[in-house]
């Protein structure tokens, strides 16, 4: 980013700044990358509760007859059988199946809300205003705050701010009152863990980050450990593990592609995805155990003897691992579990091992799964 890009600032600016956490540029805006260190705040946030700032995420409500209908062309996911309240993660696809955006869209009583990445929601919109019928209104909720709590103790201390939230399961969301100010509150997220993410208007945001940072189990949590924690879940980062080059089978997302889609297509790229989904991606995106100590980044190749057959996409130090860890796109024959391979770092070799995915198991409260 050029030194006379303009930085936007969040709604939780100052209050970041007040409890001391370091400012970086992220997806143009000012975000907070950490406060009192990524090691203790991700371990933090898998014992207790991480309270994190996504403000900079795109919050959109489509809404118009057959929304669910015109959004499915764009999208392989079937928003229409979602019930309100319900919620799925879906892709924005280009006309050639490439991957756009990765997004959550929710059913509401108002249309379809959509949340999508920061750094390509104007891209977002504006592709969507060109592919959606013009009777399809898309409302950017431009006034709005984004809010994740996040880990095993977070529904516990949300609920004894705004009670009731612990009602919801894995993928649900509803309307909740705190006092007289309305959230739209999910029990979703990208680490892996158990939690929600909360929608407020940004007048009220402050206010309610001071009501939750006050309970015992929850401390603010920057981006560095957001990005720790997600790599651990095995969770893509869009524009790193995916972007406009790469389709929903090789991105390790064919679970997207939902059942009635893949029976009747009908969406951008359904050919080419349907033909992956048949035969298998050329090159799929895989996780990685690193031998030694030494951090394998993004960009680093990756090579099966001196043949480089893929590409690191994420990588870093895992805290709850306690070793490296790294995603990246392997070819088709080179991806089953198990398989050793290289990746080379400043000219050294450094062994890989094709491992499954999630590092950290996931533990969402799912509705039916046992206690």
């Amino acid at each position: 980013m050029s030194d006379d890009t303009e930085i936007l600032t969040l709604p939780l600016d100052g209050w970041h700044r007040a409890k001391g956490a370091r400012m970086v540029p992220f997806a143009g805006y000012a975000m907070p990358i950490q406060y009192e260190g990524i090691m203790a705040e991700h371990l933090w946030t898998r014992e207790h509760a991480g309270l994190f700032d996504v403000s900079h995420m795109g919050q959109l409500i489509l809404s118009g007859d057959d929304v669910a209908g015109a959004l499915e062309r764009l999208v392989p996911g079937d928003v229409s059988a979602l019930k309100e309240g319900r919620m799925r993660y879906s892709l924005l696809l280009a006309e050639d199946g490439g991957v756009l955006d990765d997004l959550m869209v929710t059913a509401t009583p108002t249309g379809i809300y959509v949340v999508v990445n920061g750094a390509v929601k104007h891209q977002d919109i504006a592709y969507l205003r060109a592919n959606l019928p013009d009777s399809i209104a898309i409302n950017h909720l431009e006034d709005r705050a984004l809010l994740a709590l996040q880990g095993p103790k977070a529904v516990a201390a949300i609920s004894r701010v705004v009670p009731g939230v612990d009602q919801l399961y894995f993928m649900e969301a509803d309307l909740f009152l705190w006092g007289e100010v309305p959230l739209w509150i999910s029990r979703s997220g990208y680490t892996g863990e158990d939690g929600v993410e909360i929608s407020v208007a940004a007048e009220h945001v402050e206010a309610l980050a001071d009501a939750l940072s006050a309970q015992l189990e929850v401390k603010p949590i920057g981006l560095g450990a957001r990005d720790s924690l997600r790599m651990e879940a095995g969770l893509p980062l869009y524009g790193h593990d995916m972007d406009p080059t790469t389709d929903p089978v090789e991105g390790n997302a064919s679970f997207a592609v939902s059942k009635r889609r893949r029976q009747e297509g009908g969406f951008n790229g359904a050919e080419p995805i349907l033909k992956a989904l048949s035969e298998g991606p050329k090159r799929k995106l895989v996780g990685f155990s690193v031998e030694g100590k030494m951090p394998v980044r993004e960009g680093a190749p990756i090579f099966a003897g001196d043949t480089q057959v893929g590409v690191v996409t994420s990588g870093g130090f895992a805290p709850s691992v306690g070793a490296p860890i790294a995603m990246g796109y392997v070819a088709a024959g080179h991806n089953s579990i198990g398989t050793a391979l290289e990746a080379e770092v400043r000219g050294k070799r450094v062994p890989l091992t094709v491992a499954q995915m999630p590092f950290i198991p996931h533990r969402y409260h799912r509705k039916g799964a046992p206690k």
